[in-house]
């Protein structure tokens, strides 16, 4: 996309979760270290104005560990963003309320960058729960990809959802769907708008690819996204 803002880059950092059973659980030791493993070979530390993250806890863990020493160093702002959750019901993808989860934030990003200041972290898009329907999902990741666009920062860091991802990048290649995702633990992605793209229907692809985007399997997420069969049926 070429515009007044220039090349707009987004990096989009995966933090997936084995424990399935527990509700919007904090990392483990494990995903800490692979959240340091990632920080000392993402090549863009330094590059990123703004750091966007999904409300969930350990989202905004891995965004606060993986850019730590920016966060002390540069103050990077530090928004919350729900349409970045993932998109099923299971335990583990629950938020909590909007309240507990802005009085929890600060607190999850000071353990990593005690000399970050909380009045960086924007928490004002924090209001509810999310609807996991197949065209809820599609709708939000439509206006995430709008609402970076119209963003004025060049670069731009985002920690999501392996399941997310795919409706947000509109490409499924790779996807295993018993997985219900192709993208691996603390992976980071380097993203770009079309050219064609504008401030109403933005459109990403992954900068140096050729391949060519992969539609959504018929049938997927079906285990996750709640009613997702009848919201198929009364779009057809």
């Amino acid at each position: 996309m070429q515009s007044h803002l220039g090349r707009k880059r987004k990096r989009a950092i995966l933090h997936l979760y084995d424990s399935h059973h527990l509700r919007n659980p904090l990392l483990t030791e494990t995903g800490k270290a692979q959240c340091q493993e990632l920080q000392e070979k993402f090549p863009f530390l330094r590059d990123v104005e703004v750091i966007l993250a999904s409300p969930l806890r350990r989202t905004i863990q891995t965004a606060a560990f993986v850019f730590a020493p920016e966060l002390k160093e540069r103050q990077i702002p530090v928004v919350l963003v729900p349409n970045a959750q993932e998109i099923s019901r299971l335990t583990c993808d629950l938020g909590y309320d909007a309240d507990v989860t802005k009085a929890e934030a600060p607190s999850l990003i000071g353990d990593a960058a005690p000399s970050w200041n909380s009045t960086n972290l924007d928490m004002t898009l924090v209001d509810g729960d999310l609807h996991p329907h197949l065209e809820c999902v599609k709708r939000r990741a439509a206006e995430m990809r709008n609402w970076i666009y119209n963003r004025s920062e060049k670069h731009i860091a985002l920690v999501t959802h392996g399941g997310f991802l795919h409706y947000f990048t509109e490409d499924w290649t790779g996807c295993e769907k018993a997985q219900g995702t192709g993208y691996l633990n603390c992976e980071y992605r380097k993203l770009e708008f079309t050219e064609d793209s504008t401030g109403k229907e933005a459109h990403l692809r992954e900068s140096g690819s050729m391949l060519e985007k992969q539609s959504r399997p018929a049938g997927l997420d079906a285990h996750v996204i709640h009613e997702i069969e009848e919201v198929e049926r009364a779009s057809e």
